[in-house]
């Protein structure tokens, strides 16, 4: 549960709010946004997989009419929604929304795999739930369409680096991303300067995902943002019911520490200590300047962040998970990407 203005909210209702401010237009579904019946001829089209608050604020991005040219070229024009796993779905009312938004928007909802990459040339795999990613994502790989995947890759890293083993085998681009990393803060960062960092991101966790992959992923991803590669070991050095914190041991002697959050004030930022000036990192912006960088990747076919950066974030996440196991004990990267 989180407090919000004096109001108690469960997790997904959190979530939700916060995308929807997150998609900075307001309400999704606001009857003055006209529905989008096609585009423009040449346009790449987007298909969704997956029934979702992002699947909602993404197609409304990408189908407005009034969009900027960072954006054009680009269109969702079909979603499927396989069936979901009740631990971690929305409700149904909230999917019954979602579905209402995306049809208003000009997107057509269709009924198998098969039918949306019949209709499409990329797809963005929306899915709440990293457990089914693989296979959701396998008839696009066999299809040879660029996709992006949404947080969390998968459940584990060992699924996560199966789906880029077979991304690899069938030559298909892959991005993922957070949309933290693309916080104006984040990117202006010479990470040559940088001595080390600190960042913290709201962190509720699922059982059935490493702990940080659910939602600590963003304070993690924002991390390496300004970090970059070459983290060595990390140690998980407190958990309770409402925060947990990690620190991670770069190269060069540069230290990273992750604070997740789950009680209190549930927001973004952090601290980057550098050689001439410490540099604050803002909150959330909104999904705009990440949708961007989709639009550019599905217009280049080249992922904007390398597939090593990414695998280490996951590992990084993994292997804080296995230092709690041990009492907070270093683990290094290398040994949880062996064991696999």
């Amino acid at each position: 549960m989180a407090n919000v203005n004096g109001h108690t909210i469960n997790r997904r209702e959190f979530v939700r709010n916060l995308a929807l401010a997150g998609a900075g237009v307001g309400m999704l579904g606001n009857a003055a946004f006209p529905a989008i019946a096609g585009g423009q001829p040449g346009d790449i089209r987007i298909g969704i997989v997956g029934l979702a608050v992002h699947s909602a604020a993404f197609s409304q991005l990408l189908n407005d009419p009034e969009k900027a040219a960072d954006l054009a070229g680009c269109r969702v024009t079909a979603l499927y929604h396989p069936p979901g796993n009740p631990d971690v779905d929305f409700t149904k009312e909230q999917l019954d929304k979602f579905e209402q938004d995306v049809r208003e928007m000009g997107v057509a909802i269709v009924s198998s795999m098969e039918e949306l990459l019949r209709q499409v040339d990329v797809v963005m795999i929306e899915t709440n739930d990293g457990r089914p990613h693989l296979e959701q994502v396998m008839p696009t790989f066999r299809a040879g369409k660029p996709v992006f995947i949404d947080k969390p890759v998968a459940a584990d890293l060992k699924g996560v680096m199966e789906i880029f083993d077979q991304a690899k085998a069938f030559r298909v681009p892959v991005f993922s991303s957070s949309s933290l990393r693309y916080l104006k803060s984040a990117q202006g960062v010479d990470r040559s300067q940088v001595l080390g960092a600190y960042t913290y991101s709201p962190a509720p966790t699922e059982k059935s995902h490493t702990e940080l992959f659910w939602y600590g992923i963003h304070g993690v991803e924002l991390l390496y943002t300004v970090m970059g590669t070459g983290c060595q070991e990390v140690m998980h050095v407190h958990h309770t019911d409402g925060e947990d914190v990690v620190v991670g041991f770069w190269d060069h002697d540069r230290v990273g520490t992750f604070r997740g959050i789950r009680q209190g004030r549930r927001d973004y930022g952090g601290t980057v200590f550098g050689k001439e000036v410490n540099t604050p990192l803002g909150t959330f912006e909104g999904y705009r300047p990440l949708v961007v960088k989709v639009v550019e990747f599905f217009r280049s076919k080249r992922p904007p962040v390398p597939v090593q950066e990414t695998l280490e974030i996951y590992a990084f996440m993994e292997a804080a998970q296995e230092s709690r196991k041990r009492g907070g004990t270093k683990v290094r990267l290398e040994e949880v990407l062996g064991s696999l």
